[in-house]
């Protein structure tokens, strides 16, 4: 079987700032990948990441580069072995997920889940600011069952003091985005167990966060960072409670399906994560989402405007992705 390809950079402007202890943007940036096969039409979008030195150029050059193998019938699992984990094989393998479906009339989820699909709750974010700015945030989303809260700067027990205090009825998980260190960590996760924090996210460097075999977890903790394929789980034993899934970090939803296998046989508990992209970029992963103990893929409410069919938020609740949009 033979394919056809075209790669684009697509661009949406997101509603406000978005910030992050590395950071802040207004826009999203995304690759998308269509693969084609007669009348059968295949989309995959990936969000590249400078943090894992990736650009919009390099992730176009990488796909390009296996161009030839692509449109030549690459499988899937030979992809796995010809393009590394990243965001550019993430956007070829869900592409080429979706023309197989659309080939033969089969959604990807009756592949992958045992059961169909069904909606779940997602996080909703609190960018970084003061914590006057992040307290006011949070009382306008505090009827959200489930806040992330970006953290990761000096004096990160008052902004979790004042998130909790303002939205008193949602879980939360705070994201520190490597922005911890070993003279705060201790603190920082004591403020956490004050207010019964759900989960912690990356809060040391990955590669500097050994110190987190040595301490008291009073909330759990979760690798993000830290965690990119199934091959990183062993390392993480005993530092990480759980580990954060982005097909963006695993190169895919077929990587994605065997790092989600791997991680449960071995303890940790799991979040679906996502980059900030659209709804094609949220799509693939809502089917490992049915078996998370998190679900963060609230890309597109950070959006401006998302993508014609998107998928459907209700509140937290995102329904599961229609075939127009992708699977």
């Amino acid at each position: 079987m033979s394919y056809s390809m075209k790669v684009e950079i697509e661009r949406f402007p997101i509603a406000g700032v978005f910030r992050i202890a590395r950071g802040a943007r207004t826009e999203a940036q995304v690759v998308t990948c269509t693969i084609s096969c007669g009348d059968a039409v295949g989309h995959g979008e990936c969000v590249p990441y400078p943090r894992y030195d990736e650009t919009v150029d390099s992730v176009i050059a990488q796909i390009e580069k296996a161009r030839t193998l692509i449109e030549g019938g690459l499988s899937r699992k030979e992809l796995l072995e010809a393009m590394p984990a990243g965001a550019a094989r993430n956007a070829v393998d869900c592409a080429l997920w979706d023309v197989e479906a659309k080939i033969s009339g089969k959604r990807v989820y009756e592949h992958v889940c045992d059961t169909p699909l069904r909606p779940v709750t997602t996080a909703a974010t609190i960018s970084l600011g003061t914590v006057d700015e992040m307290a006011e945030a949070a009382r306008g989303q505090a009827m959200r069952p489930l806040l992330k809260v970006k953290v990761g700067a000096e004096n990160d027990a008052a902004r979790i003091h004042a998130v909790a205090a303002s939205a008193p009825n949602s879980r939360l998980i705070i994201d520190a985005n490597e922005g911890w260190t070993e003279d705060n960590i201790r603190e920082n996760l004591l403020a956490c167990a004050e207010h019964k924090v759900a989960l912690v996210e990356q809060p040391l460097p990955a590669g500097g966060d050994a110190i987190l075999a040595q301490i008291p977890h009073p909330v759990p903790v979760c690798a993000d960072e830290s965690l990119h394929t199934a091959e990183d789980l062993p390392d993480l034993k005993g530092r990480y409670d759980a580990v954060n899934i982005k097909l963006d970090k695993t190169g895919g939803l077929t990587a994605a399906i065997t790092l989600h296998r791997e991680a449960r046989a071995q303890g940790f508990s799991i979040m679906i994560g996502c980059m900030v992209g659209s709804s094609l970029a949220m799509a693939p992963a809502m089917l490992l989402a049915q078996d998370a103990d998190f679900v963060d893929l609230d890309g597109p409410l950070l959006l401006k405007q998302d993508r014609e069919p998107g998928l459907k938020y209700t509140g937290s609740v995102v329904s599961p992705p229609l075939p127009e949009l992708w699977g």
